[in-house]
């Protein structure tokens, strides 16, 4: 799964772009942007919207340059 598609998927579970971009709060274009590609989700955002979809949509899709396996729990 591209980050594009986690971030599509986790807009599809949280109702909308619209919705996840509130639940985040970032602006609508913003998610637009990374559901597109165009934008590379940040790592924090990436956390939120993993917690966001109760660990669904895995904070390795949606930032897999990031690396996770080196964060102190």
């Amino acid at each position: 799964m591209t980050p594009a598609q986690a971030a599509r998927e986790a807009a599809r579970m949280m109702g909308s772009q619209s919705d996840l971009a509130k639940s985040l709060g970032v602006s609508a274009p913003t998610v637009s942007q990374w559901c597109s590609g165009d934008r590379p989700i940040p790592p924090p955002r990436a956390l939120q919207i993993e917690s966001l979809t109760k660990g669904e949509i895995k904070r390795e899709d949606l930032c897999p340059s990031f690396p996770w396996a080196d964060m102190v729990a």
